[in-house]
């Protein structure tokens, strides 16, 4: 019956719990006075060696960290070498999530399509200059410009000759 009830009140609080706490009052109403009375005993001296051991850990966890601060002292590992080492470990658990590496394909796949449009639109417009310049217009306005160039030389020379 001890197990039992010492489960029981170690569960955390929910709907549940609350349940389970009506199911052990009921129970322990139903004990007789001295039941009750020895049920409580054995709840004392229960949670008097829980809180014992709680206490014995906590020592043995101060006395651990202390000889690994000595042990990483003498090592040369530094605080700030731990932080680094702890930055560097989420980085690589980071990358090698699911997560990251669905996000870095999708974004690699939208950079090879957006560099793919614009590649296509460059060549688009690369290749209507390209027809321009081949066109009997632009030829003509060539020939016209030459031809107006080749006028406004000559007539600088003929300037510069009469003075």
């Amino acid at each position: 019956m001890e197990d039992h009830n010492t489960s029981k009140l170690s569960e955390p609080a929910s709907p549940v719990a609350s349940v389970a706490s009506a199911d052990i009052a009921a129970e322990f109403a139903a004990l007789t006075a001295e039941e009750q009375e020895q049920q409580r005993a054995e709840w004392s001296q229960e949670l008097a060696r829980v809180e014992e051991e709680i206490n014995t850990l906590r020592t043995v966890l101060a006395s651990k960290t202390r000889h690994a601060s000595d042990l990483k002292r003498k090592l040369g590992i530094t605080m700030w070498k731990e932080i680094t080492d702890d930055m560097n470990q989420g980085l690589k658990n980071v990358k090698e999530s699911s997560v990251f590496q669905r996000t870095e394909s999708v974004l690699k796949s939208t950079g090879e399509k957006t560099a793919s449009v614009f590649g296509s639109i460059t060549s688009g417009i690369t290749s209507k200059f390209s027809q321009m310049k081949n066109s009997e217009s632009m030829r003509s306005i060539e020939e016209k410009v030459g031809s107006a160039y080749e006028n406004v030389k000559a007539l600088t020379r003929v300037i510069q000759w009469r003075l």
